[in-house]
């Protein structure tokens, strides 16, 4: 028998070659990547568009009338934050004001949506009080309403506050509210 030697230099196929193929893997699962993107964007809906914006926007408007309401009273609060009691001293410019036997108060936290609050403040003399869980530091904002929701006051407080938050009040010669304070 005679020796054989193996050729090396014999020509495969191009889809027998590793190359090729790794080389193309990249923009496949671009495209693969691309098209899954696509199937999410139809599927999801990201809530940016409501289909009833005119109802929406008419709800938009009764909020900003409540606002005005308010600052058309001339109601102030003066709010005090002490352990896990929220005091609320509720003042109003309008001698014809009738002060509720409860507030409705909304604690949000501007990015935090798991830390907001909802509590039903009670009168007691001169103040409206109730029990609120909240860290001892960060930005919060408050929202105050009367049971019939004719009038609502916004602020924020940043905690740890020492003295009393005041929100409302009144209103400068332009018309806007006076922005809130913290005083020591």
């Amino acid at each position: 028998m005679k020796d054989e030697k193996v050729d090396s230099t014999v020509a495969r196929p191009w889809y027998r070659e590793p190359w090729p193929w790794i080389l193309a893997a990249g923009p496949l699962i671009v495209v693969i990547a691309g098209i899954y993107t696509a199937w999410l964007a139809v599927q999801s809906n990201d809530g940016l568009v409501t289909d009833d914006y005119y109802r929406k926007g008419l709800a938009a408007n009764q909020t900003i009338a409540r606002s005005d309401e308010a600052a058309r009273m001339g109601l102030a609060a003066g709010i005090r934050i002490s352990g896990d009691t929220l005091s609320v001293r509720l003042q109003a410019a309008d001698k014809g004001f009738v002060m509720p036997p409860t507030l409705a108060l909304t604690i949000s936290h501007p990015t935090r949506a798991g830390l907001d609050q909802s509590r039903l403040l009670v009168r007691s003399g001169d103040r409206y009080s109730g029990e609120v869980r909240l860290p001892a530091a960060g930005h919060w904002l408050l929202l105050l309403e009367d049971e019939r929701k004719t009038w609502r006051l916004m602020g924020n407080v940043i905690l740890p506050a020492n003295g009393e938050t005041m929100i409302g009040g009144p209103a400068t010669a332009g018309g806007a509210p006076v922005p809130a304070d913290i005083r020591n």
